[in-house]
This record gives structure tokens, C-alpha cells and sequence, in this order.
């Protein structure tokens, strides 16, 4: 669904920290923290993580999944494919 690397970067994009991350979407800053130090995709409850998704669209973050084009105008960030 969401990675932690993209939950960085949509914060990064917005210019605001973890607490207001938790702020926007209703779900507590220590459940921000765990899920942003893990590895890859975060895991977690749905309903928290559909919460944070919610949140960071509802901001302005379209956020984009491998081989999937971008549906929004605007400036982004995307990792290139690591090479072999």
C-alpha cells in the first residue's frame, strides 16, 4: 500500500513533521514512528493505514506505485530502478 521511504518523502513534500502527520490523519505519533523506521512496505493495521493515505491526498501527495503513471500534474519524486 504505502512504503515507509514514500511516508518520508510525503512529509518531506509538505514540509511537516511526524506529530502533524498524526494530526491530519487521527492516528497517534507512535504508530507514525514504528511505522516509518520499518523496512519497505509498512505494515500495520488497515484502517490506520488507510487513515495516513487519506491524509497525505488529501494534503496534495499523489502517491505512486511501481510501474504505475502518475495521474496529476505537478513536481514528484520517484525512485529510478537500481541497476544490477
Amino acid at each position: 500500500m504505502i512504503t515507509s521511504a514514500q511516508m518520508r518523502a510525503a512529509r518531506a513534500l509538505l514540509g511537516i513533521d511526524q506529530r502533524r502527520l498524526a494530526e491530519l490523519s487521527g492516528v497517534s505519533l507512535p504508530t507514525i514512528q514504528r511505522m516509518e523506521a520499518s523496512q519497505g512496505h509498512v505494515r500495520g493495521v488497515v484502517g490506520s493505514l488507510t487513515k495516513i493515505v487519506t491524509a497525505l491526498e488529501a494534503a496534495g501527495i499523489e502517491l505512486i506505485g511501481n510501474e504505475q503513471i502518475s495521474q496529476a500534474k505537478g513536481r514528484g519524486v520517484r525512485l529510478k530502478e537500481s541497476e544490477p
